[in-house]
């Protein structure tokens, strides 16, 4: 407030002077003299105009300056929340893995890239137990460090997705089939290093079952999914902690 009284004040002396500089600049060359109630007027005017009209001026402009600033904050805002929204929309809340419809979608988008390489299915090896015993709060624990461990071994340009409740699924771009069984090996030893603790600090072991299918260009996901889900069937059936290709 005292910068818009100092800048009105300011005005106030300005329009003055200049009232004055104009006045004896020109009523002279009219004939006239600047002088008693004409002085004075040409004092007063100016400053009884220039004080309210510079006060609202500034004080409209300071309230415009401060509604454009938080329209900009709240665009800001609004950008953030659609991206973090278009994020979550994309994403598994509790593993930050893509969901299934986006996996899916991705799936597909490569497919009709002519790429090829391996779909894996993978499902944690008696994950309702883990739950039973141990509670839920210790089970979403566990899905989180397998979910966190699937993303740390892709490497760029495979997605990886948890498809509902304890199944997940890897595409492996451009993979060759010894490739895929390698890297289906190597998720399968890494889960069973994860170190997971009950409430009571008690390890509980964890196991995975892998469905691996090699895709070909053009292939059709569907398809494809059934498959690696048909051979993660037979590696469950098979006694479990097992790939099957």
């Amino acid at each position: 407030m005292y910068t818009i009284i100092g800048k009105t004040l300011a005005v106030a002396v300005l329009s003055m002077l200049a009232s004055l500089l104009i006045s004896f600049a020109f009523v002279p060359l009219m004939g006239g003299k600047v002088a008693g109630a004409g002085l004075v007027m040409t004092i007063v005017c100016p400053i009884v105009i220039s004080i309210p009209a510079s006060l609202a001026h500034f004080y409209l402009g300071g309230k415009l300056r401060s509604a454009n600033t938080a329209l900009a904050a709240a665009k800001d805002e609004l950008a953030d929340a659609y991206a973090r929204l278009q994020h979550q929309a994309r994403r598994d809340a509790l593993t930050g893995l893509l969901n299934r419809a986006t996996f899916m979608a991705e799936l597909e988008a490569l497919s009709q890239t002519g790429t090829y390489g391996g779909l894996l299915f993978l499902d944690v090896d008696h994950f309702k137990s883990v739950n039973d015993r141990f509670g839920h709060a210790t089970g979403d624990e566990a899905l989180g460090l397998v979910g966190a461990l699937l993303s740390d071994l892709a490497r760029d340009g495979d997605i990886v997705g948890r498809l509902g409740g304890e199944e997940f699924a890897i595409f492996l771009h451009a993979a060759s089939p010894d490739r895929m069984l390698e890297h289906s090996q190597m998720v399968r030893e890494a889960v069973k290093a994860i170190d997971l603790f009950s409430p009571s600090s008690q390890r509980i072991p964890l196991a995975i079952s892998i469905g691996a299918f090699h895709c070909a260009p053009r292939f059709n996901p569907a398809e494809a999914l059934a498959a690696s889900d048909r051979n993660l069937y037979r590696a469950k059936s098979a006694g479990r902690n097992m790939v099957v290709a």
